[in-house]
Formats: structure tokens, sequence, C-alpha cells
């Protein structure tokens, strides 16, 4: 029982430090930063067209440019969704991780020269290349820990992505580096994150998983679960390993077309595919685009509103802790499943007509997909699957996610009563969730998968027999 409810090792700790600080924080960094220097990257862009073809750059192209260094980060993040899955079997988890970092400096570079140079071309392929980001940080935490830590662990990628927002708004400020002179080393500055894992991150080991199932390295396997998990307390990892090893029986790492077509896997594909689209289509991003407006109506003055902002962050970073501290106590259903909920009931408020009752209700709605879809959507996708699905699944997922981001950005200014639609999705989400996914605490990948045996394959009774002989003979 002592062994089962042990606080996590400081090797433990601090991989997810390491691992953290160059996979979400990074992206939340490169998310917040874009938007303190908009008005002076709006005046470098005009000042190089007038440069190179002396005429005025107009209104509708400048705009245009302006969406394609703003979006063009989310087609980063598809090509990095495509291929991240992949590079994490070739590479190992860690090996995709630290390449993540090297295409991270490169674009750093590219953005902090592209003002001395006079190309906003650089700002473009940059924020391309720091959009790519091989993150497969939910993956290594989700597989590197103890079931009984699982999910406290695997909220540690919304925790460090809350931080990364909150200090891309601190470092935005005009006092800081989001004034005129300094918004190039502003851009540039995500390279000290992809320094510091490149420093640090080296020292801790690979995936255990990895190294047992997929390379077939028992010994190093045993050596990281050692360092993890300590001499004493490394056994019962191992032997959980080591049942999904038999399990597997071989099973190479699977594509993720093929997934499409494995009934086996056929209700966790689904349950991924509505949860990261609830996630991105819920209206967390749409709050950001009226959260100005609405600090604008409640009489906030346009100086202010960049402090205020940064309210926004801090619950972000309050709910993602909090969550952390209840995911391995509570379980995922009710913390996701009320989280959905309230968030359904703060989307009626803001159609108020008051804005003050409008503006409290923005802080409510991040507090409550904080607490609930913003950490545990990760951690679900990591559970649901055993190790020869789970870097297809991320693949999937995180190509449906930068599709869904994409298009909310597109298509939300356009989107009349949005918050109606928001409430709606929010509500469904919540349903399909409450009827699907079962509760996930504190049990092991093999036993997750046979809570979805019933839903994958129904009353067939043949198909059902051939399940259940392959689970005795994995037993045996």
């Amino acid at each position: 029982i002592n062994a089962l409810y042990a606080l996590p090792s400081w090797t433990l700790f601090l991989s997810v430090c390491a691992v953290g600080i160059g996979g979400t924080f990074q992206y939340g960094y490169n998310v917040s930063i874009i938007n303190a220097p908009t008005q002076h990257i709006h005046s470098f862009l005009n000042e190089t067209w007038n440069s190179r073809y002396q005429k005025k750059l107009n209104t509708d192209l400048l705009t245009f440019l302006w969406s394609v260094i703003a979006s063009i980060f989310s087609l980063g993040g598809l090509c990095g969704a495509l291929v991240g899955g992949s590079m994490a079997i070739r590479l190992g988890r860690k090996g995709a991780l630290l390449m993540n970092n090297i295409i991270a400096i490169l674009a750093s570079i590219l953005m902090g020269i592209s003002f001395p140079t006079g190309k906003f071309e650089l700002l473009i392929v940059g924020r391309f290349l720091i959009g790519i980001g091989l993150c497969v940080q939910p993956l290594y935490l989700g597989e590197v820990a103890p079931k009984h830590l699982r999910g406290g662990m695997a909220m540690g990628s919304s925790i460090f992505l809350t931080g990364g927002i909150l200090t891309g708004q601190i470092i935005g400020l005009r006092e800081l580096l989001g004034g005129e002179t300094y918004w190039p080393l502003l851009l540039s500055s995500s390279c000290f994150p992809a320094f510091a894992q490149l420093a640090f991150l080296p020292w801790f080991p690979e995936s255990p998983r990895y190294l047992l199932i997929d390379r077939g390295d028992e010994l190093s396997c045993v050596k990281a679960l050692k360092r993890f998990h300590g001499s004493l307390r490394y056994q019962m990892e191992m032997e959980d390993i080591q049942r999904e090893c038999f399990a597997l029986s071989g099973e190479k790492a699977k594509k993720p077309w093929q997934l499409f077509t494995d009934r086996g896997v056929r209700w966790q594909l689904i349950t991924v595919i509505v949860m990261t689209m609830g996630q991105q289509l819920s209206g967390i991003n749409a709050i950001y685009f009226y959260t100005t407006y609405i600090f604008k109506q409640a009489g906030i003055s346009a100086e202010k509103i960049p402090y205020v902002t940064l309210g926004t962050g801090a619950c972000e970073c309050l709910t993602a802790l909090t969550c952390g501290l209840l995911i391995d106590h509570v379980g995922r259903r009710f913390l996701i499943i009320g989280g959905y909920l309230l968030m359904t009931l703060w989307s009626i408020e803001l159609h108020s007509w008051v804005p003050y009752v409008s503006m409290t209700c923005i802080f409510a709605f991040i507090l409550s997909f904080g607490l609930g879809p913003g950490g545990i959507t990760n951690t679900l996708t990591a559970e649901l699957f055993i190790q020869s699905s789970r870097p297809a699944a991320y693949m999937i997922g995180g190509t449906i996610s930068w599709i869904s981001f994409f298009t909310i950005g597109m298509l939300f200014p356009f989107i009349v009563y949005c918050f109606l639609v928001f409430l709606v999705e929010c509500a469904l989400v919540a349903v399909f969730i409450f009827i699907v996914i079962p509760e996930t605490k504190n049990k092991s990948f093999l036993e997750i998968k046979k809570e979805f045996h019933k839903l994958n394959f129904g009353r067939n009774v043949k198909e059902t027999e051939l399940y259940e002989r392959r689970q005795l003979h994995d037993e045996l």
C-alpha cells in the first residue's frame, strides 16, 4: 500500500520539468508572445514593403500578411503532428523531444534576424518552424509515470503549457520586450527554453516502455525503471510493462491509417477524435479573441488591458495546478464532465448585456476549461491505447487538434451567436463522455483496453471468444 501511494522520486519529478520546459511550455510561450508586438510587426511590414517597391502596402495585403504570420504557426503544428509519432518511434521519445529543440533554435534565429535584414519572409518561415514542434511530451510522461500518478504527471503538459502562456504575456509587456525596440528579441527569446531542455533532458532516461516493447532492450529498461522508481519499487512497473509486452506478442507500432481499420480500438479512436475536437471547438480559443472587446466594454482603458489579460493566464495556471492535484484522487470522468458542464453554463451567461457579468464569465469559463478539458484530454489519449497504437493515436489526435484550431480561428469572426454554438458543443461532449468513457484512474493500459472490449465488439460471440482466449493466453 505504501508503494502504491508513494510520491514520485526526484528523478521522476525533475524529468517532468526537463521535458516540459522544451515541450508544451515552448508551445504556450510562442502562442502568447505573438500578440504583444502586433502593431510593431505591422509597421515593419509597411516599412519593408515601401523600401522594396517604393509604394505603400495596402490595408488588405497588410491584413493578409499578418494573418499568414499568425496562422502559419498552426500549419507548422499540423505538420509536426503528422511526423511526430513516426519520429517518436524512430528516434525514441527523448530523441524526438531533443530534435524539437534544434528546430526551435533555428526558428528563433530566423525570427530574430528578420528585422535587421529587412526580410519579413524569415518571420513567416520562423513561425512555421516553431509550430512544427515534434512535441511528444504527453506520450513520454504517460509512459514513464506509475499508474497511481499517471494522471498528475500527464497534467504536467497542461501546467507547463499554461506557464508558457503566462510567461509570454509577462515578457511581452511593453516595459520588458514588447516595446518597439525589442520585439525582435521577444520573438527570438523562444530559444532559451530550447537550450534549457538540450542542457537537462539528456541526463534523464528514455521511456522504459519504449526501451522494452519497441526496442526489446530489457537491461536498459530495468536501469531506467530503477532510476525513475528506485531499486525497491521498480518491480511493479516492470511486471506491468512485461504484461503489456506479452499481450502485444511482438506486434510492431501501427500506422495512423491502421487504427481506422482496427476494430479493437474503434471506440478509443472515436473518443480521442471527439475529445480533441471538443477541446478546440469548445470556445476557449474564441474566448481570447472576445476578451479584448469585453474588457473595452467594461470601461478598461486600452493601456491597461494587457495587464488585465494577465489574469486570464494566471487563471489557467491556477486551474492546471489544481487539476494536477485532484486528478488521481477524484478521477478523470468527474473532472472532465464537470468542466464541460460548467463551460455550458458560462456560455449562457456570456450573452449578458452587462459587461462586468460577461467579464466575470470569461474568467469562470477559463477556470472550468483548465479544471477538466484543458489537461485531461491529453491524459486520456495516453491511457486509452496500448504501446503499439499510442504514437499513431497521438498523430491522429494532434492532426485533428490543429485542424480544429485553424478552423475556429478562421470561422469565429463570421459565426452569429457563436457562444450558443459553443454551448451546444460543450453539452454534447459532456454527454458523450458520460456514456462512453470509463474511469481510468489506477488502471493499467491493459485493464483500460478490457473496459472498451464490449463497446468495440458488442455481442459478436466469435470475436469475443477469440479476444478472451487471447487474454487468457497473455495471462498464462
